[in-house]
């Protein structure tokens, strides 16, 4: 087995998601065709709370939704980054912060 590199893994990511541009963005969009269970039906049916379920949109789509605008990378980052904000809002909550 040859070791693929982050950049050409993430080209081929690209190609994959290029061939799926074929689903509907509303009602089945691209960057979540890949789950046997796509992450908004997992959250609903265990009735998970709105930051819960952020977190879980947002780390299931990283690196397969692109940005426009943003490279495929950045486009990664910023989901990360989006997932990372709705932990730290349940901390301030937590922590009984009037700012979330």
């Amino acid at each position: 087995m040859t070791h693929v590199g982050h950049e050409e893994f993430m080209k081929n990511k690209r190609k994959e998601l290029d061939a799926l541009e074929r689903f509907d963005i509303v009602n089945k969009p691209a960057h979540y065709a890949q789950y046997i269970i796509e992450p908004v039906t997992f959250i609903m049916r265990n009735d998970l709370p709105y930051y819960k379920g952020n977190c879980i949109k947002y780390i299931c789509r990283a690196g397969d939704k692109k940005y426009e605008g943003l490279s495929l990378l950045e486009s990664e980052k910023l989901d990360i980054q989006k997932m990372i904000r709705y932990g730290q809002m349940r901390i301030n909550q937590i922590d009984g912060k009037d700012v979330l």
